[in-house]
């Protein structure tokens, strides 16, 4: 428990406290002060879900217009609530996508998007990669798009940053409490928690892996599959190349793509593939897969040589994804008090974004932003779904 008085009601209440949920705390917190409750089924700050570790990229570089400005607000979000914090989490290291010949991701939607949204961008060919970034080797073959904005956002300190300021204005932030119950009281909910009772006239829903349970008491389900993800650190003897002043973020624009950071949090840059490796949330191992450091470890040695050095450890974390890749941030069918919010494996970025937006929904009925595409009643999940993952 992290608040000196809890009460038995409250105006709002969000269940989950990790990236999303913690950001919409402290949104509705700024309005509403004391009337916010916070709930939580592991400690805050655990390990378990989808929000930990030192880092995760922030980029301006999306495929289509709505993504991209989406991603602007984020910025300005984040901005917002740094100035507030007194801390910074954002870092603008740069970041680089790399287009091999045999992707199937469409480079000129990106292309297009920036351009449309008069995000400025420089188009690279091998050449120019070499010349500007020469820690990187790839065939002549590869292209690559540079946004200078790109970088990362310190995620730990980031949590922490948003539930520190809504304790600060009041709510109360309760963890190692999981949901049992939820019932709708005349226009209100009343949640059954950890043997108490709560209240709240309105709900966020933010369980990350855990969506489905907590939807299960409004008899909805949404398509959502809970995958075992990992990443990698690894020491090397030219750290000072690869610090983030020097070292941009980058993404090898493929559908089971390999991704990664300067030194940031650890003595080692950050490296990571994407696994797809369906799992229970609630029957997960923490153990690392040596196939997948194998993998990235490989990459480094082909890609990044100067990178490679020692293996300093591996973590796991949970990802959450849609059919569509889309988030779904809307009401709950029949439930015009309740926003379910899911980040669809790539929302830490807008998380601050996000918990704003949920609050106008709340609070004020509408959004400042265009949501249009995060809705419940959208095509990618309602009809019959078939889950396309790369092997993992």
């Amino acid at each position: 428990m992290r608040s000196k008085t809890i009460k038995d009601s409250y105006r709002y209440a969000v269940l989950g406290l990790g990236g999303l949920g913690s950001a919409a705390c402290y949104w509705l917190s700024r309005t509403t002060g004391e009337d916010v409750l916070g709930i939580e089924q592991f400690e805050l700050g655990h390990v378990r879900g989808e929000s930990q570790d030192h880092s995760r990229i922030i980029r301006l570089t999306y495929h289509t217009p709505s993504y991209i400005r989406f991603a602007q607000q984020a910025y300005q979000a984040w901005a917002e609530t740094e100035s507030e914090g007194g801390e910074q989490v954002v870092l603008k290291t740069g970041e680089l996508n790399f287009w091999p010949p045999n992707t199937t991701l469409d480079e000129t939607a990106y292309l297009e998007s920036l351009t449309a949204c008069d995000v400025p961008f420089d188009a690279l060919d091998a050449d120019e990669i070499h010349r500007r970034f020469p820690e990187f080797r790839f065939d002549d073959n590869v292209r690559a798009i540079y946004q200078p904005d790109g970088g990362l956002v310190a995620a730990n300190e980031a949590n922490r940053m948003h539930q520190r300021l809504a304790l600060e204005y009041g709510a109360a932030l309760i963890d190692n409490m999981p949901v049992d119950r939820i019932d709708q009281i005349n226009d209100g909910y009343m949640i059954s928690a950890g043997g108490m009772i709560f209240h709240a006239e309105k709900l966020v829903i933010a369980g990350g892996p855990w969506t489905n349970k907590l939807l299960s008491h409004f008899d909805v389900e949404i398509p959502l599959l809970v995958t075992h993800e990992q990443v990698t650190y690894v020491a090397n003897e030219n750290l000072s190349d690869f610090m983030p002043d020097r070292f941009p973020v980058w993404i090898w624009m493929i559908r089971d793509n390999f991704y990664g950071f300067p030194v940031y949090g650890a003595p080692g840059t950050k490296i990571a593939k994407d696994r797809f490796h369906p799992i229970d949330p609630d029957h997960r191992s923490f153990k690392a897969d040596a196939e997948n450091e194998a993998q990235v470890m490989k990459f480094l040695r082909d890609h990044i040589p100067r990178a490679v050095g020692r293996k300093l450890y591996s973590k796991t974390c949970l990802l959450t994804h849609t059919p569509d890749d889309d988030f779904v941030l809307d009401r709950i069918p029949g439930h015009p008090n309740c926003v379910c919010i899911v980040g669809a494996a790539h929302a830490f970025k807008f998380a601050s974004v996000i918990g704003k937006t949920v609050g106008e929904l709340l609070v004020g009925g509408t959004a400042s932003a265009d949501i249009s595409a995060f809705r419940f009643d959208r095509p990618g999940l309602k009809d019959p779904v078939t889950w396309q993952l790369p092997n993992g």
